[in-house]
């Protein structure tokens, strides 16, 4: 029974894909948060769909606001166990963190924005009493 191909993308053409840079690709390899790349006779890096995948997924945890460091803890915790099952709380753990802090720093920016509200409605004050 004949499998279907796979799709094989190099460095340049999975950096376009993913919307990264190919010293990104290169950095995430590196750091160990993109698994080992099949390599062609000619040394040359071959990309799949999984690398997309998981490209992806690194792009979205960085949105998220979690740290390089935070996703290779993530990956530690996969490579130990080879299952999401010790993964994922660990996620939502540091997801909850972000969460905190963002919550945190809104209502800094909300008493931030009274203050600048404040000070404008004083300065324009000061403005038409100086007319």
């Amino acid at each position: 029974m004949a499998t279907a191909a796979t799709a094989t993308y190099r460095i340049g053409e999975l950096a376009a894909k993913v919307g990264v840079t190919e010293r990104t690709i290169r950095y995430y390899e590196e750091r160990g948060l993109l698994e080992s790349v099949k390599r062609l006779d000619g040394g040359q890096r071959v990309y799949t769909d999984d690398d997309v995948r998981r490209l992806k997924f690194i792009q979205k945890l960085k949105v998220l606001g979690l740290s390089l460091a935070e996703m290779q803890e993530l990956e530690t915790l996969y490579g130990r166990h080879h299952t999401n099952a010790q993964v994922l709380p660990r996620l939502i753990e540091l997801l909850d963190s972000h969460l905190a802090t963002v919550s945190e720093r809104l209502g800094e920016l909300a008493a931030l924005r009274d203050e600048i509200r404040s000070y404008r409605h004083h300065v324009t004050k000061r403005l038409e009493e100086a007319k």
